[in-house]
């Protein structure tokens, strides 16, 4: 069993930055693979960036390619997603999202555990 509880969200320009956090509790954090996902009002659930357990691989949508950045601390239980450059599109509300099997994967019905999301509103 795992506890996701996400925090760094927040108010911001177009043009600045955000991180985000997401801290875990139960046993072998390391075990599990951590994405980040977003839903904005109206529109489905988007995954955004996700980060393996077996090597620290990192994938991203295209959207955020070269601004967003998902790493992990193991021995903090969390996972952070640097968000630079952000644009008003970027607005919604991030989950995090873990699973203890398969690839990287961007489709939510592939994960166990959720948080219950911050939002991020960039104003333009």
């Amino acid at each position: 069993q795992v506890q996701l509880v996400e925090s760094g969200g927040g108010l911001v320009q177009a043009g600045g930055s955000l991180r985000l956090s997401c801290a875990a509790s139960g046993r072998r954090f390391d075990h599990y693979i951590i994405a980040w996902f977003r839903q904005a009002p109206g529109k489905e659930r988007e995954g955004v960036s996700c980060i393996s357990s077996s090597d620290d691989s990192t994938f991203y949508v295209d959207s955020v390619k070269g601004r967003f950045t998902i790493s992990r601390d193991n021995a903090k239980n969390t996972v952070y997603l640097q968000m630079n450059s952000l644009k008003s599109e970027d607005s919604a509300v991030y989950y995090c999202a873990a699973e203890a099997l398969g690839p990287c994967s961007f489709d939510g019905y592939e994960y166990d555990y959720w948080g219950q999301g911050t939002q991020v509103t960039v104003s333009s």
